[in-house]
């Protein structure tokens, strides 16, 4: 929460998606069949919305109760930044340069083990480094290490761009997949023999000496699609991996080269 404010989270939040949407309190009180002072209450802070109100206010918005309440969205532009990630509608947030790329945020291996935490924490993300890539298609990308050599030719200390899903519907059979689930955390998989109608995903691995396994639906929480890859040449931690990506920047035409179209 801002700390020129003694508003509490919830205020800030109805009063900002409200102004998003170019209503007035008149019309949104309307909308929720409540009084206007009410409403003009609720985005003082003077009281709360009881627990109905707090259902139609989440409705009316398209965002989880649990959001409305206790993320500070007045960064937020667009509602369309408010995307689904593990059952909720989340703040997501697409950051651009100044000519216009779309930021990638990397996580650096040091900071993978709490991504499964802080996936959704806007702090953490924020603290992630990030770097443009040219000539990538408008979207969410994230970049993620990769360790263990299950995907050759993918080696440690390289990184995987992925662009992100909001439904596992776009998932293409085949293609390789960047997987934030409940029980393993980060993983990249082939996901083969996909059906929606089955209720989870069959992950395989491109060396032969892991076995696949499935993951139901209900335990992952993001999907990325592979976009391209950077694969130092030499066996570096990830520090070494991040200044290739860096110098990626300036040396479009081998993204171009790693990208699969």
């Amino acid at each position: 929460m801002k700390n020129n404010t003694n508003k509490t989270i919830l205020a800030i939040n109805i009063a900002h998606l409200r102004k998003l949407k170019e209503l007035s309190q008149g019309n949104l009180a309307e909308t929720l069949n409540v009084p206007r002072t009410t409403l003009g209450s609720w985005e003082e802070g003077k009281s709360s919305p009881s627990i109905e109100g707090l259902t139609a206010l989440a409705r009316f918005f398209d965002i989880s109760v649990d959001t409305l309440i206790s993320m500070d969205l007045s960064s937020v532009t667009d509602i369309k930044s408010l995307v689904e990630i593990g059952g909720k509608r989340v703040l997501f947030p697409i950051v651009v340069d100044k000519h216009g790329n779309d930021m990638i945020e990397l996580v650096p291996v040091k900071a993978s083990a709490g991504y499964l935490t802080g996936y959704t924490n806007p702090e953490y993300i924020q603290s992630l480094p990030r770097i443009s890539l040219p000539y990538i298609a408008h979207g969410k990308y994230r970049g993620f290490p990769i360790v263990g050599d299950s995907m050759p030719p993918l080696e440690k200390g390289a990184f995987v761009i992925g662009k992100y899903l909001e439904n596992v519907s776009e998932i293409k059979d085949g293609k390789t997949y960047v997987i934030l689930t409940q029980n393993d955390g980060l993983v990249y998989k082939r996901i083969l023999k996909f059906n929606k109608s089955d209720g989870y995903l069959m992950l395989h691995s491109d060396n032969s000496y892991y076995m696949p396994y499935k993951i139901p639906f209900e335990e992952i929480f993001e999907i990325w699609e592979f976009v391209c890859s950077i694969n130092p040449s030499d066996q570096q931690p990830s520090d070494l991996a991040f200044s290739v990506l860096q110098s990626i920047q300036q040396d479009v035409q081998a993204i171009k080269l790693n990208m699969k179209l």
